[in-house]
């Protein structure tokens, strides 16, 4: 089905052990080691799940950087690029093929990492030689990764086949599991990696492996992408109750945000193997080399009525804080802004790590959760935290649902841009407000995207994985 879940245990284990230096100080392995020899002590065990964290930052552009800049941002409203390129303009265009290589990317990574989960899960689960905290340990975290890559399949591609063990035989030819059944999948493993994580931070305290918020938090995105805001207003209430280990940052230190282990980090990803002195890919990728000659570098969208540019009110702290400005050199110039929240394009000492989730998400998600329940004056008070950090006034108290979501799907876009699909996922699940049937990414991205279609919600299936498996099904519209 996809080569990534071809990978023989023993090479994964190896590589995997071998780059643990970089998020905990323990010994990697000095041989290849079979799943007998890697799961019969603690620190062979701890070091092949840490290994998943070092390659999934290590791929960090083929993999979270193409879900943020190439499907998140250019294929919804957020920001555009600088230059023509083909693969880049099938995102920009909506006109996405199934040959694309950051498709195959999206598709070929999250299976690559859930087929390790799953051997750590195995491994783990037949040991009786760790002790009992590492095992429960590993065993959340692992849980926690397969749910958490699964959650990116299902939301790209729609209907994925669910991978729960290293059966290469089996799945190499499974057909696309529906849409629902992986979600009640991905709750699952959350519900149990909640149960099996500790409320404090693994391996030293850096924020850099998911603790209990990190599958608290998905979870509740979880139920609230599959409509259950009842269950997704309590989830993201408990992580909002842990002030123990996170907080929204005053509106004087919004720029502390994205640092490493920031107090509103849940979890990050931390650089590895840093290639030109870069702390993060999402630094050095988005923010240009010059402001004052930049060749070919990412925009935030600037239509007067539509781009994101002027979506920020008056004196907005995300707008002076979050975004930068260049300048081309065009008869007459031309101002340019650009996504700004990392602000290190090149520095070898390292202050920023790859935020992956966040403390103000669980404010947005019960926000949201309570709007939806008719909750709108609870719901407006979760969004004037955010509001604050931002150094805006509070909201006027949203006379029903629908103005709530307004609200909602406004913060919601000045908060998350350039950041995991979040903007892309909105408006592929909502609904839309003009049309039956249709979502709201019908009602926003025709404005600005002249060849937009409805069946570009979904990403086409890669032309690897048709070929390679006699049951896979590609997508309408790809055909």
């Amino acid at each position: 089905m996809m080569k990534a879940i071809k990978y023989i245990l023993l090479i994964i284990t190896f590589t995997a052990a071998s780059s643990c230096k970089k998020y905990v100080d323990v010994d990697a392995p000095r041989t290849e080691l079979a799943q007998s020899s890697v799961f019969v002590n603690d620190k062979t065990a701890i070091a092949a799940m840490v290994g998943v964290y070092s390659d999934m930052n290590a791929y960090n552009y083929q993999f979270a950087n193409v879900i943020t800049m190439f499907m998140g941002s250019m294929s919804a409203d957020d920001f555009t690029y600088a230059a023509t390129l083909a693969g880049f303009d099938e995102f920009k265009n909506n006109t996405v093929t199934p040959g694309n290589t950051y498709v195959s990317g999206m598709w070929s990574q999250p299976y690559d990492f859930i087929y390790r989960a799953n051997s750590i899960i195995e491994g783990v689960t037949a040991s009786n030689t760790l002790s009992a905290s590492v095992k429960n340990q590993l065993l959340g975290e692992a849980k926690f990764i397969r749910a958490f890559c699964h959650f990116y399949l299902v939301n790209i591609f729609g209907d994925v086949p669910l991978i729960l063990d290293t059966d290469v035989i089996k799945n190499t030819d499974l057909p696309r599991t529906a849409t629902a059944q992986v979600y009640q999948a991905i709750i699952a493993d959350l519900v149990d990696a909640k149960k099996l994580l500790s409320s404090d931070f693994p391996g030293g305290g850096e924020r850099t492996r998911p603790a209990k918020g990190a599958a608290t938090l998905l979870l509740a995105r979880a139920y609230l992408y599959t409509g259950n805001n009842a269950q997704a207003e309590i989830e993201a209430g408990e992580v909002i109750a842990d002030n123990a280990h996170y907080s929204i940052l005053p509106k004087e230190k919004i720029n502390e945000v994205f640092l490493k282990n920031s107090k509103e980090a849940i979890w990050q990803l931390q650089p590895v193997n840093i290639s030109g002195n870069r702390n993060t890919w999402e630094g050095f990728t988005m923010t240009p080399a010059s402001i004052t000659s930049p060749t070919a570098y990412y925009r935030l969208t600037k239509d007067p009525d539509h781009g994101l540019v002027f979506a920020f009110e008056p004196n907005d702290l995300r707008k002076s804080n979050w975004t930068g400005n260049y300048t081309t050199a065009a008869t007459p110039p031309l101002t340019h802004t650009y996504p700004y929240k990392y602000k290190v394009r090149t520095n070898p000492t390292v202050t920023e790590y790859s935020m992956v989730l966040r403390f103000a998400e669980a404010y947005l998600i019960r926000a949201e959760a309570r709007i939806q329940q008719g909750k709108l004056q609870p719901g407006k008070e979760d969004l004037d935290v955010i509001r604050n950090r931002a150094g805006l006034a509070p909201l006027t108290l949203p006379a029903n649902i629908a103005t709530g979501m307004q609200q909602v799907e406004q913060e919601r876009r000045v908060e998350f841009f350039a950041e995991w699909g979040q903007r892309w996922f909105d408006l592929k699940r909502w609904k839309s407000t003009v049309t039956a049937g249709k979502t709201r990414a019908d009602d926003v991205l025709p404005a600005t995207k002249p060849l937009w279609k409805s069946t570009a919600i979904l990403m086409p299936i890669p032309t690897d994985a048709i070929k390679t498996n006699p049951n896979m099904v590609q997508n309408p519209g790809y055909n």
